[in-house]
């Protein structure tokens, strides 16, 4: 017999991972599947096992529950693209914030440029920020979809400080034109491992701000990406065109 419980307290794939290594110990239990993004553990077993034996061999940081039945009618679709839109509003306010803050800096005399170095210069100290808050799970998440931290793993734990270093870059307008062509290959090679997992439709949990933030990391890193291609190569043009 297979049961789904939702499983709450999970920030990480560590905690996944865990969750997943406590259920699959249990006597009559043959396996478990446990899923980060929409926080649930699928358990197989060959004899049924009460939801309380479940939460005691859990640790208190973790909550276990039976799912509660659901209206096959009806509308699953609607229900998870509001939830979707939902899990990204504190990125699109984070976005806001910065843009606000970019224009209060530039609006008295008005630059363009200026304006937008000042945007990616906050952009990367932000989000490096919530990055260095899960410095230890962020890593193993980024492999998942980056090909080069997939292929140098190293590459992981390293990444949020190169945004510290781009974002100082751009706000102290220190060798802005190199920082703009590492700004492109960076991102660049991390959007096609985000376009590949999005055509393949998974969907990855975003450990860097999981702790503060629940994002769909595919989406919120493709937004992130977009915005800051877009604006580099308009820096370049406007840099070499002159």
């Amino acid at each position: 017999m297979t049961h789904t419980y939702n499983v709450t307290g999970m920030t990480c794939n560590g905690c996944r991972a865990s969750v997943e290594k406590t259920l699959s110990a249990l006597p009559n239990v043959t396996k478990v599947d446990v899923e980060l993004q929409s926080q649930t553990a699928t358990i197989t077993m060959s004899k049924h096992i009460e939801v309380d034996t479940l939460q005691n061999a859990l640790s208190d940081k973790y909550t276990i529950t039976e799912q509660a039945t659901k209206n096959v009618f009806s509308s699953v679709n609607t229900v998870e693209e509001k939830s979707e839109l939902r899990q990204l509003m504190p990125l699109f306010l984070i976005i806001g914030y910065i843009t606000v803050a970019s224009i209060l800096l530039n609006r008295n005399p008005w630059n363009t440029n200026s304006f937008m170095l000042d945007f990616m210069g906050l952009f990367y100290i932000v989000f490096s920020f919530f990055k260095l808050l899960d410095l230890k799970g962020f890593p193993e998440s980024f492999r998942m979809y980056d090909p080069l931290a997939k292929a140098v793993p190293a590459y992981g734990w390293v990444y949020p400080f190169i945004e510290v270093a781009l974002g100082l870059m751009f706000l102290m307008r220190f060798q802005t034109s190199a920082a703009l062509i590492i700004t492109l290959v960076v991102l660049g090679i991390t959007t096609i491992g985000v376009t590949k997992t999005l055509l393949d439709k998974k969907s990855i949990q975003c450990a860097c701000l999981g702790t503060a933030l629940k994002l769909p990391m595919t989406k919120a890193t493709f937004i992130e990406n977009a915005i800051m291609i877009i604006m580099a190569v308009i820096m370049l043009v406007n840099t070499y065109a002159v």
